[in-house]
């Protein structure tokens, strides 16, 4: 059975696993923003700027609202909860395993101490003279 989760998340990831995107996003965070100022932010030109905010756009990350000539965009995040969602089931699976481990160290813990001191015993001193 597949998980719908993760394939109506797909352009979800998509989107966010480009550097540029992720800082667009970033800098959504704080409120709508035009889209010259997020543009400015970047050594990019206009073109790729628009570029990167359409598959944002299309991803359902971000809204664009006009303003007479002027494109405003904001930060929609609820597409980001999916991806929360889907990654939560991870987030079990690692701490499952971390506990496990952690319950293995502990019960080997008693062995590697009593080990760990007999190899560090003080040989006994040498009973032959010093070298010449």
């Amino acid at each position: 059975m597949v998980d719908t989760r993760a394939t109506g998340a797909a352009d979800v990831f998509q989107a966010i696993a480009n550097p540029t995107r992720r800082a667009l996003l970033g800098f959504l965070r704080a409120g709508e923003t035009p889209a010259m100022q997020l543009a400015n932010q970047f050594d990019l030109t206009q073109a790729a700027i628009s570029q990167q905010l359409r598959v944002l756009r299309e991803a359902g990350l971000v809204a664009e609202r006009r303003v007479g000539r002027q494109r405003l965009y904001h930060l929609n995040p609820s597409p980001l909860r999916d991806v929360a969602d889907w990654l939560s089931d991870y987030e079990r699976f690692w701490h499952d395993a971390f506990d496990r481990l952690g319950a293995y160290m502990t019960s080997q813990r008693p062995q590697q101490i009593s080990k760990t001191r007999q190899g560090y015993r003080r040989k006994p001193p040498s009973t032959k003279g010093p070298r010449q």
